[in-house]
């Protein structure tokens, strides 16, 4: 298969839907409207803003703008030459993103109509192409509200105020409205067009797996399909060839039919393994087809050979319950991060996703949640958390809804999911498909108290894909499940895996430390951005004061021009500094300084709290990476790459081997040595009093792979305020973190002398430019 990419010269036209009588090519071409330059990929928000027609949408109340064009059509044409189409071969036309409803021609034929952003979408066009001369492509881009509202929800259905009437509507949820991202409903063709030229015999399918590993190796599974337009299979053979670095293994088998399934055994193989506990190892993988000896076709795909297995039970209580990772037989203590819309504009989600992932590396993280309000990323995301250890928990893009259930959206969704696990199935990173995000909560919401064993998608539909596609895959219903027996007995209580929200009050209040889930799916803390970022998209008359300023609730994100559902969140943050510190901040430095710091404190708090709960705990994810456009909310990095401090706690506090304090318990608060590694780990330590500089506990460690050891308690005293400051070598890595003790509130100015001293630590970083 050969692609060819339609990088020719688009243009974009536009209009109100209905104000025109315009339904095919000819008519557009007739109606005298004016184009404008357009760029594929792309979106008609970024051609307008280049053509002037409208003025950067990130920057303070432009995003509302937005709203009159809802009701826009949109028509992208392009011409480009074909070359000569050889006897045998079909040519198809690839979309990899329409957004997204869409009807498409070439060359005035046309080819059909498509109702789903999500996937790709392809078009045999062998009979429509005009070889050695040139070809018009049109695309047709429908209003999606203007659709959208002719339908009538069923009572079954819920959702938000603003997503509401586009829950049958195939985009990313989020697009509508949503608490991390503005209403930015948006078209285009977001992804690659490209010309597929496919030969009579090709390799269509394959899918690998791992069967088992041991001490000698692997058993690798590879499941092959292959066309031809061969009469007789005689003499067909299938080579596969791996390499990864100095290892290498060759095999070969004779294929009388065009499907199959080989099992392969690799001596000495070398294993995938997350961050943290080994080797992401990857090989190379060429499958050959032969006829009569010679190369036919062939094709390289990138795998790792792992186990990754989920243990998990319905319900939890005190003294039981299990949500595990095991990968390769080990279990693994997750440590990472939720994953949302690397930006709004999802044309530009590709350019930011080697920068993103190079931070989540640098924090220590081992996995990363894609969380169900997004689109589905591409290869090239998973290709580099599969260089680099990172497992990726999928939601599939479901969220925060009760979605319809006729038969006709039923199987709308099942074309999407069969796609996407097709897509992605033989990334080795890819740990988990999950049906949705908080969907099964969203049974309860609302007053109402219905059971979400009635959603057929997560029940149904989505499960039985994922057994056909890609059954060596666990998979769980929703993010957070909520079992028959929990519904039964009482719900939250009960969770094995739960997102931990609630008033969102002190970090450190009962809330979060009486949860009894094993495993945290998520959980936030909100942090302002750095000044020098809020500089970038609001207006200088709008930085400051943050009370009744429009700019700032438009960037909570709130949907609705003056506010709406999620103005709260700007004074959420006052109220989380107020908590740590017992007063307001009086300027825009202090606020964004005395916000970060608490973010910083609960975040590393979040992590520590599981950590020092290993194994009754197992994994937490907090929320989240980095924004994906500028606002102010839980993102440890903002739009513009601006660190806020929580990201220097997290790296600390997610290093493999890490000296942790727990909270205080008859008058004595713990150290331990947190070990996430595959190896024992060793060295010397010292704790210290930050304002006396008094050593309260030191000497050597010696943690056991995998596992906590207490190395002793220090004596507290009630009501007492103090910092304490650790630091470490472990097998020659030297490390450093820092425990906050004492009751609410705290003094700011004696936090900000505290924080110089953390910031002097191992992993060093600059006390002076924090929140600027």
């Amino acid at each position: 298969m050969i692609r060819t990419r339609l990088t020719g010269n688009w243009t974009l036209i536009h209009f109100e839907e209905g104000s025109r009588h315009v339904a095919h090519p000819d008519e557009l071409a007739a109606s005298g409207l004016a184009s404008i330059p357009a760029q594929v990929p792309g979106t008609v928000e970024l051609d307008l803003m280049r053509a002037g027609e409208l003025p950067d949408i990130y920057h303070g109340d432009n995003i509302h703008r937005l709203r009159s064009l809802e009701s826009h059509e949109w028509w992208y044409r392009c011409s480009f030459p074909a070359t000569p189409i050889q006897a045998g071969q079909r040519i198809d036309l690839v979309f990899e993103g329409l957004d997204c409803l869409a009807t498409v021609w070439l060359n005035g034929v046309e080819l059909g109509a498509v109702a789903n952003m999500l996937i790709a979408h392809r078009f045999d066009v062998t009979c429509q192409l005009r070889p050695g001369a040139k070809n018009e492509l049109v695309v047709r881009l429908r209003s999606v509200v203007n659709v959208a509202r002719k339908r009538m929800p069923d009572a079954c259905e819920s959702h938000f105020l603003t997503n509401w009437e586009l829950a049958a509507v195939r985009k990313a949820p989020h697009m509508a409205g949503w608490d991390i991202a503005p209403r930015l409903l948006s078209a285009g063709i977001w992804r690659p067009v490209f010309l597929e030229t496919h030969a009579p015999t090709e390799i269509a399918d394959l899918y690998y797996y791992t069967q088992r590993v041991n001490d000698s190796g692997a058993q690798l599974g590879v499941r092959y399909h292959f066309v031809t337009d061969a009469h007789q299979l005689d003499g067909f053979a299938l080579r596969l060839t791996g390499v990864c670095g100095e290892h290498r293994f060759v095999e070969e088998f004779s294929t009388p039919y065009v499907s199959g399934q080989r099992s392969i055994q690799i001596p000495g193989a070398q294993l995938w393994w997350p961050r943290g506990y080994g080797e992401a190892a990857l090989y190379d993988v060429t499958c050959e087809l032969l006829h009569a000896g010679k190369v036919v076709a062939t094709r390289t795909d990138k795998i790792g050979l792992r186990t990754l297995k989920l243990h998990r039970t319905e319900v939890t209580d005190a003294n039981g319950g299990e949500f595990r990772f095991d990968c390769n037989g080990t279990p693994i203590l997750v440590k990472g991060s939720n994953w949302v819309p690397m930006d709004c504009l999802h044309s530009r989600d590709a350019d930011r996703y080697a920068a993103a992932i190079d931070l989540a590396t640098d924090l220590g993280c081992n996995m990363l949640r894609c969380w169900g309000g997004n689109v589905y990323e591409d290869h090239t995301f998973f290709e580099l958390c599969d260089a680099a250890g990172i497992m990726v928990w999928q939601d599939f893009a479901f969220a925060c809804a009760r979605y319809p259930q006729t038969p006709e959206f039923l199987e709308t969704v099942r074309h999407e999911v069969e796609a996407v696990v097709r897509k992605l199935r033989n990334h080795p990173s890819l740990a988990v498909w999950c049906g949705d995000n908080e969907c099964d909560e969203a049974y309860g919401w609302g007053g109402d108290n219905l059971d979400p064993a009635h959603n057929r998608l997560t029940r149904e539909v989505l499960p039985q894909v994922v057994h056909r596609c890609d059954p060596d895959r666990p998979f769980v219903p929703s993010s957070p499940y909520r079992a028959p027996a929990q519904v039964q007995r009482g719900g939250r209580a009960l969770l094995p895996e739960e997102h931990l929200w609630g008033s969102r009050d002190y970090f450190k209040s009962q809330y979060y430390l009486e949860s009894k889930a094993h495993f945290i799916g998520e959980i936030g803390y909100h942090g302002c951005p750095n000044v020098s970022s809020l500089r970038k998209f609001l207006a200088a008359d709008k930085l400051w004061p943050r009370r009744d300023n429009s700019q700032w609730i438009t960037h909570c994100s709130d949907p609705i021009p003056g506010g709406g559902p999620y103005r709260y969140r700007v004074q959420l943050m006052a109220n989380q500094i107020r908590t740590l510190f017992g007063v307001d901040a009086e300027n825009l430095n202090d606020f964004a300084l005395m916000s970060q710091i608490s973010q910083a404190e609960a975040k590393k708090f979040f992590i520590e709290m599981v950590r020092l709960q290993k194994w009754r705990k197992t994994g937490v994810l907090w929320w989240n990476l980095i924004d994906g456009w500028p606002q102010f909310s839980d993102a440890v990095v903002d739009y513009y790459y601006g660190k806020k401090l929580a990201y220097h706690y997290i790296r600390r506090a997610q290093t493999p081997v890490c000296l942790m304090v727990s909270e205080p318990a008859d008058g004595q608060v713990r150290v331990v040595a947190g070990n996430d590694s595959r190896q024992d780990a060793a060295g010397p330590y010292r704790v210290w009093d930050a304002d006396t500089n008094q050593t309260l506990l030191e000497g050597t460690f010696n943690a056991p792979a995998n596992a906590n050891c207490d190395l002793g308690t220090i004596r507290v005293a009630s009501g007492e305020q103090r910092l304490f400051l650790l630091e470490w070598t472990a097998n020659g890595q030297k490390a450093g973190n820092h425990y906050l003790l004492g009751q609410l509130p705290f003094v700011y100015a004696r936090y900000r002398q505290w924080l110089s001293a953390i910031a002097a630590l191992s992993q060093k970083f600059d006390a002076g430019t924090v929140a600027r």
